[in-house]
């Protein structure tokens, strides 16, 4: 890295020079603080990691096997290079390695999922392929719900999985099966879900329960025509599927196209930027309009109680681990807690919407012993999502997306679930499950902390991208984006100067970010190259959640618009709570 040079015209080049990485001023003088003669030793570096680090329980030997990772000559110690080098390295993530540390023996009502919407589809929601493909990779991040829409297949002797009323081409409902039982517990032990959207007649219905009893055999979860009083625990369901369903009211034939599409919205391009549109803001309450939201899952049943399930398949119905319901009544009906039996809930995007501006603390009750599903509105033609923070601060477990998608959305739900291990079952925080007092997310609360960050540097693009990839004619000029998704109160978004022309911006700039609610708050980072005449370019980003982050200085990695790891590219930056 020493010379690049950029092609301005035929005759003409510009060349400039690389620097090469070194350590900023604040880490030039920590150094000092805790070292003598230009070594720190394993005394200094203990003290800085108890100090500054903030880990408390830090000892010599977790030193020692720092100085050892950085294959340093000094035996007894580090130098600058090197302590810069084990700040910037991959043993310093910004995340605590705490593996699976929620408590998982309570009810599954009482954790966040990671939820899957159209499981099955490789792009849009009207035209792409339907396939197991997007399973398999939903499964390997870690999601533990996956949506399958099931239809009789053209000869009406077999089952197909596909978006009903659309061009979408199906694939096999025993090939998705199968790759969900190959690839369930890659991620995660903790249970998988099979939402059905159930569009059969009751003899294949009798052929689905044939084909999910023989692919799962005893890890199959069928808890039996009882209805129960509450949900078992993960613990308790670690490597077993359930299957989660509603009794269809009635067989409905899929069209070729749905009548119900607003053909002036079918086929509208996307207006979202390369990277996706901004997070919807959760400030001001709005109810949008309900008029293309029509999916099967918003019906109401016809009758209340096991009486809806007459034309069920018994075999199928003994398959049903979380039985859903939507009865009759309107959301005051559907948000009733029965003290006697638990069940699952689903709600559109945009009837969510309405519902938490007038039943917001209903909803909050609902989900302590029910299970809320929401799913993104029938209108994201692209496979978009919505702001998942309004389903989480009312409680609700499954916050369905469609995760063969990219955006800002999708970034805090890869985000949330990066805690507890990445298992894909968070703990709800206390003050949703609380029986005494209704949280509601609307008041404005105390300030529980401060979180201020520094923003160092970053490093990493000269590798992983072309050096014309950015701008053809110069290097690239980089600004950091970084701030709070939470509730209301707590969201923001900051910018850091542009640094022009430099491959190794060192920004140096602090932030702070007051919370009132930290256990619901997540840290956005986003690194984009400025354009002076076009949109800015992306250079990675990451989303964290605030109640696992390290205090310290750190190296957080960033990753693609599609949550894949870059090889190189990460940020150095500094986290404190004051």
């Amino acid at each position: 890295m020493s010379k690049q040079t950029y092609r301005v015209c035929f005759c003409f080049q510009r060349r400039f020079r690389l620097a090469v990485s070194e350590a900023p001023e604040d880490i030039k003088k920590l150094f000092e603080q805790y070292s003598e003669n230009g070594i720190m030793t394993i005394d200094g570096l203990q003290r800085f990691l108890v100090e500054v680090q903030k880990e408390d329980k830090a000892t010599r030997e977790d030193a020692q096997k720092i100085i050892d990772s950085v294959k340093h000559f000094h035996r007894k110690g580090v130098n600058l290079e090197a302590f810069f080098k084990y700040l910037f390295g991959d043993i310093n993530p910004p995340l605590a390695s705490l593996g699976v540390h929620h408590d998982m023996s309570a009810p599954l009502s009482h954790y966040f999922i990671y939820t899957g919407h159209n499981s099955y589809l490789t792009g849009n929601q009207l035209s792409s392929e339907c396939s197991d493909v997007p399973i398999i990779n939903a499964l390997k991040r870690g999601v533990r719900v996956i949506e399958l829409d099931i239809w009789p297949n053209s000869t009406k002797d077999d089952v197909d999985v596909l978006h009903g009323g659309t061009l979408t081409t199906p694939v096999e409902l025993i090939k998705c099966l199968r790759s969900i039982k190959e690839y369930a517990f890659v991620a995660s032990e903790y249970p998988v879900v099979i939402t059905l959207e159930d569009h059969l007649t009751p003899n294949l219905q009798a052929k689905v329960a044939e084909m999910v009893t023989q692919t799962f055999g005893e890890i199959l979860f069928s808890p039996g025509p009882e209805c129960f009083k509450e949900f078992p625990c993960p613990e308790s369901l670690k490597r077993r599927i359930i299957i989660s369903t509603k009794p269809p009211k009635e067989y409905l034939e899929a069209k070729e196209v749905k009548d119900k599409e607003d053909d002036s919205q079918r086929g509208k391009a996307s207006d979202e930027e390369a990277w996706g549109n901004e997070v919807p803001d959760l400030k001001g309450s709005h109810v949008a309009n309900y008029k293309n939201d029509l999916d099967e899952e918003d019906e109401e049943d016809t009758d209340d109680g096991d009486k809806s399930q007459h034309s069920l398949a018994p075999e199928y119905k003994h398959l049903i681990g979380i039985l859903a319901r939507k009865p009759k009544g309107g959301l005051d009906a559907w948000l009733r807690v029965d003290p006697d039996k638990v069940t699952r809930l689903s709600m559109s995007e945009q009837k969510f919407e309405k519902a938490v501006v007038t039943h917001g603390k209903q909803i909050v009750r609902f989900t302590r012993r029910n299970v809320l599903r929401v799913y993104p509105k029938s209108t994201r033609f692209d496979s978009s999502n919505y702001n998942p923070l309004i389903g989480w601060m009312h409680g609700v477990q499954m916050v369905a997306f469609n995760m063969q998608g990219h955006g800002r959305s999708l970034w805090l739900m890869h985000g949330m679930f990066k805690a507890n291990g990445g298992c894909g079952y968070v703990k709800k925080p206390d003050f949703l499950l609380n029986a005494e007092e209704v949280f509601d997310p609307k008041i404005k609360l105390p300030v529980k902390t401060t979180l201020k960050v520094t923003v160092y540097m970053g490093e990493g693009w000269y590798y992983d991208f072309h050096h014309t990839h950015f701008d053809a004619y110069s290097p690239p000029d980089f600004y950091t984006r970084v701030g709070i998704a939470g509730v209301p109160a707590d969201s923001v978004m900051k910018k850091t100067k542009i640094l022009e022309d430099n491959w190794l911006p060192s920004w140096n700039e602090v932030f702070e970010f007051p919370l009132t609610v930290p256990e619901l708050a997540l840290l956005r980072i986003e690194v984009h190259e400025y354009d002076m005449s076009e949109k800015d370019d992306f250079g990675g980003q990451t989303c964290l959640p605030i109640s696992e982050l390290r205090s310290g200085i750190r190296a957080v990695p960033l990753y693609s618009r599609k949550g894949e790891k870059y090889n190189s590219v990460k940020l150095l930056m500094r986290f404190e709570f004051i």
